[in-house]
């Protein structure tokens, strides 16, 4: 019986090769996307769970709201402080180490080099993050200062074939130069970690922070990320519900000018699982690129939703080739059939198609997978069997989709009765309503497709947009160069800094401490005439060339000048008490941003030159709150992502603490101008490694995911409309086939052929544009919330909506022309001959 079912569905595909193509494409290219879209949505959920006893490892994350402005700032960063006050108030907790971002310069055999994604810790890290080892004993590799642990990528860059084990590479950090023992290698972390790690040195951070002790006791300076391993059975919700007490009981209260500040009530705590980072709400200070739970979730639903496009061509063309197959089932039926056996008969031929194509998908998907994967940069892999496997899952959904695709033809089909079928002849058969779901399964196909094109054009201007909108400074022509601040460069940086700017094409040199998207975050209070509480503004270090650099206009007063003493606010470091008080009894001048001068209240630039106010800028015990005059207002300028809001700044005068170099160019030959002053640096400063960028290289990587993940959207919202096309063309073709003794009895009355397109059109524009007045209001709510996570974003128009609508009109209209042009041009006799 089996093969007999097996039998007549083969001759059943091949007896109309179209049909048997449109249908088998069709579901291979919905279930190839629906593969690749899984497989990514599971990379994505998946982050750190293979990593072993990633159940008990946590990151101690902060939480901070501005009071006056509502802005959030959630950090997978914190306080190096907490860690002693954790230990000390939670027993649940077995071990908790403090992972510092640090960018110090390696220096082996004579040669400096810098090192991406360094780490000092100050315990075993690996006991926590439990990365396998390669080389070395994960419970002593860092037991002591000293130590150090590379990644298996970052040991063959460095030693090659040479074993590392117990070499020395010496750490430049700080101004002094350590040397560190290689104890162990461990295997790269994978692509879908939230952790970006090429060494990890074993450090004593009362040595290294000896300058400013401040960082070992502050609660609010945040340089690096506190993990913690808890017990097993811990409930990791009992501790952070008890975290609002714990605030109170170790963040000290401060007083500024007989103010009290406390560093604990704008912030929050909370443990997070290790596997839960990557698409938590915490995405500042990430190692990693983040993502949301949000974009999955719509991969999710783009996937199913381009399956479920497939399924419904297989049951549009099904129904409509009904019509074809009814006398074979009335013979069927009088020769003995039951209406059981049909039903299994006609879904056994749906799995099949739904074999066929799975095997077309999978062939797709190998192929496309490598490129994909380079694209995202993950690490996306079709294993069919093993752990994470997917021979079961794929024999499920072959399944599915056969059944889902066949059941409601196998129902409709089985039903019909024979004597109504073959009385007087009769070879065709159309049952009530047929034509009415066929409609509605159209609309929703090219609803969904509609909305996918209002989506991809939306999200495509609103990256342009990102790329485009007005900075606030002149991005073109710039040369941002990081490390400037380095104590190795103390003695030769002012030289360095005219050399440079000596140079064939350079026409200006600015140094900062914020850079463009540098992740450098920093700010202060700033007390307000009438207020108990003071507000947050960002506090950034320039020198005298920084705004001309930049390109940052003024809008009132003026900016420094290096010959003005009072601009200065320089100060000796380590600190020095005396000129620490010094500073604070004579003030500093500053220069706000526009953003800055109204949250302190000011109605205009203006009117806030020449005010005074008072910020903490040093430690109380020093004086603390320090006046500070206002001498100029400059634009507004974004430094971070369009996601994130703009900056209310205050800006200080004081080059040696600069990070940044920025330089602007003037010439033809950018990457010309870019190894001259290369050149001077090494020269210059051999030791300390030459990090430059072009303004346009910095944009690029700080919207690279976004933007991979927004072309991938596009590519698959192709798929959808493709699809969509596949079951519109095969509809057509059957329409037109059974309408063609109409089509002729209708051009024998004197239609014309154009009259006959016309009206084929129209038969399948009427669910185009009803699948608008669907898709508009839907994609419109998803987009809206979309944008709004933007903090400049391009305004909602009409115009995506319209274009999208257009586009699906020309499409459908498109795939239906040749059938409606075959047909019209058709002789009226050949229709007619038989009648």
């Amino acid at each position: 019986m089996w093969r007999n079912y097996l039998t007549v569905g083969v001759r059943a595909l091949g007896k109309n090769k179209t049909y048997a193509l449109i249908n088998i494409l069709g579901l291979a290219i919905g279930m190839a996307a629906c593969l690749i879209l899984l497989l990514f949505v599971r990379y994505e959920l998946t982050y750190d769970e293979a990593l072993p006893g990633s159940e008990n490892a946590y990151q101690f994350q902060t939480y901070y709201t501005d009071p006056d402005t509502g802005e959030e700032g959630n950090l997978q960063m914190a306080a190096y402080a907490t860690k002693q006050a954790l230990l000390k108030d939670f027993p649940q907790i077995d071990q908790i180490v403090y992972a510092q971002w640090s960018g110090p310069v390696v220096i082996k055999d004579g040669e400096a080099f810098d090192v991406e994604d360094f780490k000092f810790v100050d315990g075993p890290l690996f006991e926590i993050l439990q990365f396998p080892f390669v080389q070395g004993n994960p419970g002593t590799a860092l037991a002591q200062p000293g130590s150090i642990v590379l990644t298996e990528s970052e040991a063959e860059k460095r030693f090659g074939n040479e074993n590392p084990m117990g070499q020395t590479l010496t750490v430049v950090a700080q101004g002094v130069n350590t040397d560190y023992r290689v104890t162990g290698i461990i295997q790269d972390p994978p692509k879908n970690s939230h952790v970006k790690l090429t060494m990890a040195a074993r450090y004593d951070p009362a040595t290294y922070w000896a300058d400013n002790p401040d960082f070992l006791t502050s609660f609010g300076w945040q340089s690096g990320h506190v993990y913690v391993k808890l017990k097993p059975g811990t409930d990791p919700q009992a501790i952070n519900s008890q975290l609002q007490a714990w605030e109170k009981r170790n963040i000290p209260d401060q007083f500024f000018g007989g103010q009290r500040f406390n560093q604990g009530d704008q912030a929050d705590f909370g443990l997070v699982n290790i596997r839960d980072v990557h698409l938590g709400e915490a995405q500042d200070g990430a190692m990693t690129p983040g993502n949301d739970r949000r974009s999955i979730i719509t991969f999710a639903i783009v996937a199913l939703l381009i399956l479920g496009m497939a399924c419904v061509n297989f049951t549009n063309l099904a129904t409509a080739r009904a019509s074809q197959r009814a006398r074979e089932v009335a013979l069927r039926k009088v020769l003995g059939a039951n209406r059981k056996q049909l039903i299994v008969q006609f879904i056994g031929e749906s799995v099949l198609v739904a074999a066929f194509a799975m095997l077309l998908a999978l062939a797709m998907t190998e192929l496309a997978l490598p490129v994909i994967s380079n694209f995202l940069e993950a690490d996306l892999a079709l294993n069919y069997f093993g752990e994470g496997g997917l021979i079961l899952p794929i024999l499920a959904l072959v399944l599915v989709v056969g059944a889902a695709g066949g059941i409601y033809p196998a129902f409709y089909l089985s039903r019909f009765q024979p004597a109504q079928v073959l009385k007087a002849n009769k070879s065709s058969a159309e049952a009530q309503g047929t034509g009415r779901l066929r409609n509605v399964l159209v609309v929703s196909q090219f609803a969904v497709s509609i909305g996918l094109i209002i989506c991809t054009a939306v999200v495509y201007l609103q990256t342009v947009h990102a790329r485009t909108a007005d900075p606030g400074y002149n991005r073109e022509g710039l040369i941002q160069i990081a490390g400037i601040g380095r104590r190795q460069l103390e003695p030769v940086v002012e030289p360095l800094m005219r050399e440079i700017g000596k140079i064939d094409g350079v026409v200006g040199t600015g140094r900062t401490t914020i850079g463009i998207a540098t992740g450098n975050s920093s700010n202060t209070g700033v007390q307000l005439p009438g207020r108990d509480q003071p507000i947050n503004i960002g506090q950034y270090y320039i020198d005298d060339g920084f705004f001309e650099t930049m390109g940052i206009d003024l809008l009132a007063g003026r900016t420094f000048d290096e010959n003005r003493p009072a601009d200065s606010s320089e100060r000796p470091f380590p600190e020095d008490p005396a000129a620490e008080q010094a500073f604070a009894a004579r003030g500093a001048n500053v220069v706000v941003n526009e953003l800055a001068a109204k949250r302190m209240g000011f109605a205009s630039s203006q009117q806030a030159v020449g005010k005074t106010l008072k910020a903490a800028l040093v430690d109380p015990e020093y004086g603390g709150m320090v006046p500070v005059t206002i001498i100029g207002v400059v634009e507004d300028s974004r430094f971070r992502s369009v996601r994130e809001p703009i900056d209310s700044i205050m800006f200080f005068y004081a080059p040696n603490f600069v990070n940044e170099l920025l330089v602007r160019y003037d010439s033809d030959n950018p990457a010309a101008v870019r190894d001259r002053i290369e050149g001077v640096w090494k020269r210059m400063a051999p030791e300390v490694p030459f990090d430059a960028k072009f303004s346009e290289e910095i944009i690029g990587e700080l919207y690279e995911a976004e933007d991979a993940r927004a072309t991938i959207f596009a590519g698959f919202a192709v798929l959808a409309v493709i699809v969509a096309c596949l079951g519109l063309f095969g509809l057509a073709a059957f329409t037109a086939e059974r309408r063609t003794k109409e089509i002729g009895i209708r051009k024998v009355m004197g239609a014309r052929s154009r009259d006959i397109v016309r009206l084929l059109a129209w038969q399948f524009s009427k669910p185009v544009i009803i699948a608008n007045l669907i898709a508009w209001p839907v994609a419109w709510w998803v987009m809206r919330d979309w944008l709004n996570t933007f903090d400049a974003r391009i305004d909602l128009g009409l115009t995506p909506f319209v274009l999208a609508a257009i586009i699906a009109l020309a499409i459908a209209i498109g795939t239906i022309a040749g059938h409606a042009l075959k047909v019209a041009r058709a002789n009226p006799i050949h229709a007619l001959r038989y009648e």
